[in-house]
């Protein structure tokens, strides 16, 4: 396991820019990951080494053969790491903007009907198909989530979805619960009744913490926001089916492109450095001979090493109590819970979100709070939560840091009982 062996936990932390620190706290552990994930250092480099270049794809010149180079590397290295046996890769403005688009093309170009979705998505996805489903005249249908465990099931899609479902919504992991969901049997349920239906999947929060294979999902769209997964800000990355990508779309007069204006070469080179670096640590845990074997080995063992961390933030490190155990905290979603997915949300009777975070920002540890509101009031107010902590770990993080974190909430606990 990733957490047992010291030297390659160090390899890893290497790789990223700012893992201890930044230029403007200075040291602190970063428990703020989804949020948006450390940067691999070879994507700090690649991003200032493309911005320089001023050619552009589609020109006569060596430079301009290069970046299509780049771009249809960044594209094949994307289908590999999604598992995507056909279809195609797009990437745009931000993950938000590729789901609002391909959400809109899959609403307007399929036949009357409904639109099914879920109570545990992102507004990204449930904003977009309740806008689009509404301008396409179809009904949107919301299926709710569980409360206690801050998931959403295939028996909840499965009542709800109807022959004439058009169009199917599914967020892979909940960016508040931190809980994934099983997209396979979801996609499986909606097919048995809805077999022709478009299902497009948020997977925004799922990226950075484990496996990825549309193929094995049965699912027609998937959309990344690579500086969660380890990339830069400023795009976003859609891989779309061969049907998807064939219904009737935006593209200038006489093309048939999916993608608008001129790319940037840059993007797709930053993923494929997110790429090359989990085919480098499934090389380094004796993974397969193929780039996706190893891809797949370094996902079940940054699955492995998260799950080890959030129980021991859970449950305690040597002679610290986990937050199970301190007074005053509530766990969403609950402590043993197999769809956690490296974050812990959590409250503290007697303070609020805002100042546990701000007492932990003192205490060198970065947190995030999650609000009732309109990013995340879809799964707080049904618990009569006005706000909660997001504790958002990946895989180079370790033990040490998370028993920083206990130690913090130990003392800050203590003090609003005193």
């Amino acid at each position: 396991m990733m957490g047992q062996d010291k030297s390659l936990i160090k390899e890893v932390r290497a790789r990223f820019a700012y893992v201890e620190s930044d230029p403007f706290s200075g040291e602190r552990i970063f428990f703020e990951n989804a949020g948006g994930a450390l940067t691999l250092n070879s994507v700090v480099e690649t991003a200032a080494k493309f911005a320089a270049i001023p050619d552009n794809q589609g020109r006569d010149n060596p430079a301009a053969k290069a970046m299509g180079e780049v771009i249809a590397k960044g594209r094949a290295d994307a289908m590999v790491f999604l598992g995507a046996e056909q279809g195609q890769v797009i990437v745009g403005e931000s993950g938000t903007e590729m789901l609002f688009r391909l959400i809109r093309t899959a609403c307007m170009g399929t036949s009357a009907g409904n639109v099914l979705g879920s109570t545990l998505e992102h507004p990204a996805s449930r904003s977009a198909a309740a806008h689009w489903a509404k301008a396409a005249g179809k009904k949107h249908v919301l299926v709710a989530h569980d409360d206690a465990s801050g998931c959403v099931g295939p028996d909840a899609y499965a009542a709800a979805v109807t022959a004439d479902t058009q169009v199917a919504t599914i967020v892979h992991c909940s960016p508040v619960t931190g809980m994934d969901v099983d997209i396979a049997a979801i996609a499986a349920v909606i097919r048995s009744v809805a077999p022709e239906c478009i299902i497009i999947v948020d997977g925004i929060q799922h990226a950075a913490h484990g496996h990825v294979d549309v193929t094995a999902a049965g699912v027609d769209g998937y959309v990344i926001s690579p500086y969660k997964v380890f990339s830069r800000h400023g795009f976003g990355l859609a891989w779309m089916s061969d049907r998807l990508a064939g219904l009737p779309h935006e593209s200038l007069i006489g093309a048939d492109s999916w993608e608008l204006g001129t790319r940037d070469a840059g993007a797709y080179a930053a993923f494929s450095d997110v790429v090359d670096y989990f085919d480098w640590l499934g090389t380094k845990l004796g993974g397969p001979a193929s780039r996706r074997g190893r891809i797949e080995e370094a996902a079940a063992a940054i699955k492995a090493h998260e799950t080890d961390l959030t129980d021991a933030m859970l449950k305690g490190v040597g002679n610290l109590a986990g937050l199970a155990e301190l007074p005053g905290v509530t766990v969403l979603g609950g402590v043993d819970n197999p769809a956690r997915a490296g974050l812990v949300a959590c409250a503290l009777e007697g303070m609020s979100a805002e100042e546990l975070v701000s007492a932990l920002r003192e205490r060198g540890v970065r947190t995030h709070a999650r609000k009732a509101d309109h990013y995340s009031g879809n799964v707080l107010a049904p618990l009569g939560m006005a706000d909660c902590l997001r504790v958002s770990l990946c895989h180079y993080n370790t033990e040490a840091e998370v028993a920083a974190f206990l130690t913090a909430m130990a003392e800050i606990a203590g003090q609003t009982r005193q």
